[in-house]
């Protein structure tokens, strides 16, 4: 199937590693220049110097997505390199786990500058470009956490339900634009992040990580965890021509973990 991205210019926010990674490498497949960014520069090297041996035209910036600052820049220098963005891939790390009562306002300010302000700014940044060329592709990574919350997650539960609510309302404004606006919503995933959250989960709770695994896998129909190529996939098909008609969804790729029916 050609997705028709060949020759289109694509941003991935934290497309260093885990599941930003993957979709920079599904995009390249794809024909698509790639622009990454991550705060690490030796990380960020090496991801770029995957991108390439790909055939892809890829470059790196070294950029902190909670800082405005570092958005301009990125998008700046993305422009300057490959021209205009068609495709943007929101995305970030994600924030420290836990109770409500164990956190800090400082711990929300943060969460909400990672999550959801690094969103609308990356968006901002880009919006008018898309706007004036009557066509753009808008792609929000947040996470099964935003429709099911999960134990232990209040920080990521709370502010990736509001990028989903932020991008279905900019869906339906920029719609006659050409634009369309998304989110995907990984589930347990084999990243790094999952590694850390299970390590954490055992720790609290006294087990073992391998126990940990067992019972998230006991939890999804699939009886397994993701891997971040299945999750690509729906990213490229969300950005290309084959997908123009589909706007406002949050989509998950969780291998049936979420048990609602909306």
């Amino acid at each position: 199937m050609d997705l028709g991205l060949s020759g289109r210019v694509s941003l991935v926010a934290a497309g260093s590693k885990g599941l930003g990674f993957a979709v920079a490498q599904e995009l390249a497949k794809e024909g698509a220049a790639v622009a990454i960014c991550a705060r690490g520069r030796d990380a960020l090297d090496a991801a770029v110097a995957s991108l390439r041996a790909l055939g892809a035209r890829a470059h790196g910036v070294v950029a902190d997505v909670s800082r405005a600052d570092d958005i301009a820049r990125l998008v700046s220098e993305t422009e300057s390199t490959f021209g205009p963005i068609d495709i943007v891939v929101t995305n970030s790390g994600g924030p420290k786990s836990g109770r409500f009562e164990t956190l800090t306002p400082a711990d929300w300010d943060s969460a909400a500058s990672v999550l959801l302000t690094s969103a609308v700014t990356l968006t901002r940044a880009v919006l008018p470009g898309m706007r004036a060329r009557q066509w753009g592709r808008i792609l929000n990574i947040t996470s099964i956490a935003a429709k099911q919350p999960v134990e232990g997650l209040m920080l990521s539960n709370s502010l990736r339900a509001a990028v989903i609510a932020f991008a279905r309302t900019l869906a339906n404004e920029v719609a006659t634009d050409g634009i369309t606006v998304n989110n995907l919503l990984p589930g347990y995933t084999r990243t790094e992040r999952v590694v850390d959250l299970s390590n954490q989960v055992a720790a609290r709770e006294s087990v073992t990580v391998e126990s940990v695994y067992a019972k998230w896998e006991q939890e999804i129909p699939m009886r397994r965890i993701g891997e971040p190529r299945e999750f690509a996939a729906l990213a490229a098909f969300l950005a290309s021509e084959r997908a123009s008609y589909i706007t406002g969804q949050s989509i998950a790729v969780d291998g049936g973990w979420i048990k609602g029916m909306l």
